[in-house]
Order: C-alpha cells, then structure tokens, then sequence
C-alpha cells in the first residue's frame, strides 16, 4: 500500500515540474477567419483591406470599416476583383521598372 502512495507522488512530481506549453491549440492556429462573406459591402465605409491565405481555407478578404467593424467581404465581387487586378498590375509594373 505505502509503495502504491509513493508511486503516485513520484509520479505527481514529475507531472508537476513539467514546464507548460507555449503552443496554441491546433483549433485556434488553423481555423478559418470568414465563417460567412458580405456581398454588399459600400467602398465608402472601408478603411482598410486585409488578404489571409490560411491552409485549407478560400481565400479571405476582410475589411475593417471607419466604425472599427471587421467583416469578411466576398472575394468575388466585382469591384474587388477590379481592385485586385489594378493592384497586381501596379506591382508588375513597379518590378518591371526596378529591373
């Protein structure tokens, strides 16, 4: 009986002086940011744009408005489709003059 009780508090002390994790939970590193997309979102009310690429996600557009709400705008509206190929443009242009 004494040698089971001296198992378990060998047992618990060595569980007690293992040093904690620092890694999230898988749950939270890999969870998509858009559960639901807006389609009407005003350009107006659009402070600034965010671009995610999460693994095993679509890709994510999320928009913080000038009253500080984040939503997650449909990547295929039509004026952020403009919007992305104007910007990608302007980028290839940039490198081609960098060169």
């Amino acid at each position: 009986m004494d040698v089971k009780v001296l198992a378990v508090l060998a047992i618990l002390a060595v569980a007690m002086d293992v040093p904690p994790s620092t890694a999230k939970p898988i749950s939270l590193v890999e969870r998509c940011w858009c559960r639901s997309t807006l389609n009407t979102v005003p350009q107006r009310s659009i402070r600034e744009l965010k671009f995610l690429h999460t693994p095993n996600c679509p890709f994510q557009v999320i928009a913080k408005l000038k009253n500080n709400r984040e939503v997650c705008i449909n990547p295929e509206t039509k004026w952020l489709q403009t919007y992305l190929k104007n910007a990608i443009n302007k980028v290839k242009k940039s490198r081609r003059r960098a060169q």
